[in-house]
């Protein structure tokens, strides 16, 4: 299947590859004009690394590369594809104005997809004609190693649309995370947000320092996180299954609830936090 990635970034880099790899031809387009030669070359240097670490499912990084070309112009690149995925840079007015060109552009049976990690699907379709195709796809950087990704609709996209991309990103090797409704920071950003609120506060009342902290998601939750998620972790912890463990815990977890509140994110706590860090880790040394 032909797939159009617009945005020759990291994440458009990231998503060629992972179309590739899955065997997909990949038309790469950016309106920078070097760009597109610069990113098959990043490309071709990451395939090789993903090679060394058996990570191309046994594809030479040559013949990956082989299913990815830069096309100068968006019609080329957009023709005959039946997937567009969209990486051009966090802007409402950009995503509008590359939308729109999209949708006129675009085979009328193809999904336009967006990479956008916090706008909206709705703010940038609502006025297209082919809104009803329309959605967002946001990967958790790198694509090619990570697998979860989300799929979250506008209130008029299309079901079939849905239903299509997540059995592309199935495809793909990734894992969909189908959102019903589009929602402020999609689910990753929700979750994510909610344990930097409490890190930030446990922190700022003094109840524990930033290491401290990042040992406990670095040596605790994080390591049983990464292989089951919250609803399965409380239902395998009592024997009678999530019913039981509400039980058990809810009412533990109700009063901790009461002591739980956001904190600025700034101020003498990110002073605190900063110089916390940068004794770990100075600047110069950072990756």
């Amino acid at each position: 299947m032909a797939i159009a990635v617009i945005g020759a970034g990291i994440v458009g880099r990231g998503w060629a590859i992972s179309f590739a790899r899955a065997g997909h031809e990949v038309r790469l387009h950016d309106n920078l004009p070097e760009a597109g030669a610069a990113a098959l070359n990043e490309i071709a240097a990451l395939a090789a690394d993903l090679e060394r670490s058996d990570l191309l499912g046994g594809l030479a990084p040559a013949d990956l590369c082989a299913r990815i070309r830069a096309v100068p112009d968006l019609a080329g690149a957009v023709e005959w594809a039946r997937h567009v995925q969209e990486c051009t840079p966090e802007s409402v007015e950009t995503k509008r104005a590359v939308f729109a060109a999209l949708d006129a552009a675009a085979d009328p049976e193809a999904v336009i997809a967006s990479s956008t990690s916090a706008i909206l699907p709705s703010r940038f379709t609502e006025g297209l004609p082919g809104r009803h195709r329309c959605l967002v796809v946001h990967p958790i950087n790198p694509p090619f190693l990570i697998p979860a990704v989300e799929i979250v609709p506008a209130p008029w996209t299309g079901v079939e649309a849905v239903e299509r991309t997540a059995a592309l990103m199935r495809d793909c090797g990734q894992s969909p995370i189908v959102m019903k409704n589009e929602a402020e920071g999609f689910v990753m950003n929700c979750l994510q947000g909610a344990l930097l609120h409490e890190a930030f506060r446990l922190v700022a009342e003094g109840y524990a320092s930033a290491e401290d902290i990042d040992i406990g998601m670095r040596d605790g939750l994080g390591l049983r996180w990464s292989f089951m998620g919250p609803f399965e972790t409380i239902d395998l912890n009592a024997p009678g299954g999530i019913r039981d463990y509400v039980a058990r815990y809810g009412p533990a977890y109700e009063r901790i609830a009461k002591d739980q509140h956001p904190v600025p994110w700034g101020g003498a706590l990110l002073d605190r936090l900063e110089q916390e860090r940068r004794a770990q880790l100075p600047l110069d040394a950072m990756p």
